[in-house]
């Protein structure tokens, strides 16, 4: 039961030349006061009928140096980034197998960049675990067995069950109200049988329950707990359109019990949710 992004966000399309490209930017136009423009009114006076700046200095007047007009700010696409989340989405489907190795410049072609953004991803998933690092080769995935997926599971149910049950007592109705979206979107994803937008829109379900206790330090744990249990096992079976939603509608009976504080239900749903496949 977790994840809530648009299904969008959750896979972001890679093919060649399809990363966007980044604006150009701008500055504002600077005023000038052409001569024969002296003493009429141009798109330069300020608001009172004063001359500009440019006007004044021009008759002799004192001026008062104004900082520079503050660049539009512009957003750089992190391409290394965006392979990170291809990645990231490919092993979760089991696009990257358990075992295999890969190199940088095989995948970067299959993403249509260089080598260089792949490796630096691959190396962020090698911190988390995800694959290894495998000299003058490059990365293999990295292989689980059942028993690493209950370990994750039983780790995660201390974590986040006395959470839940803490926060069932002191949050009101309405704050809980906020995450049926989120709850929503993990049934959208199960019945569209994708799975790595499930993983996704079924992690954020379970960051915005556990945003709720305000310990920021446990979210980051938290998350980071659920995500490698998402990874698939070395000989698993590929999860069923039928599992996800099973899944996917415990989120929802998950709210329930938690706006009418049934402190029970809310323990027994965790657990029975983290004992799952993908929990």
């Amino acid at each position: 039961m977790e994840q809530a992004s648009a299904r969008e966000s959750a896979r972001p399309a890679y093919a060649l030349g399809a990363f966007p490209r980044t604006a150009a930017e701008g500055r504002m136009p600077e005023c000038r006061v052409p001569e024969q423009a002296r003493g009429e009114r141009t798109g330069c006076e300020r608001a009172d009928g004063r001359p500009a700046e440019g006007d004044q200095a021009a008759r002799g007047e004192h001026t008062h140096s104004e900082p520079p007009a503050p660049r539009a700010v512009v957003q750089r696409h992190s391409v290394r980034g965006q392979i990170l989340d291809a990645l990231r989405a490919a092993l979760v489907d089991g696009e990257l197998v358990p075992g295999q190795v890969y190199s940088a410049p095989a995948l970067g072609a299959r993403f249509g960049v260089s080598a260089t953004p792949v490796r630096e991803a691959m190396q962020r998933l090698a911190v988390e675990g995800a694959v290894e690092v495998v000299p003058n080769r490059g990365f293999r995935v990295s292989e689980r067995g059942p028993r690493e997926l209950a370990e994750l599971a039983e780790v995660r149910a201390l974590i986040e069950v006395p959470v839940m049950l803490s926060l069932a007592r002191t949050v009101p109705a309405h704050r809980w109200s906020g995450l049926r979206p989120l709850a929503e979107a993990t049934v959208t994803a199960a019945a569209e049988g994708d799975r790595a937008a499930y993983a996704e829109s079924d992690r954020a379900f379970h960051r915005a329950v556990l945003m709720l206790s305000g310990n920021e330090q446990l979210v980051t744990v938290a998350d980071e707990l659920h995500r490698r249990s998402q990874w698939p096992l070395v000989s698993g079976p590929a999860t069923r359109r039928a599992d996800l939603l099973a899944d996917a509608s415990e989120h929802t009976a998950l709210l329930d019990a938690l706006v009418s504080q049934d402190l029970a239900v809310v323990q027994a749903l965790v657990r029975e949710h983290f004992a799952g496949a993908d929990g």
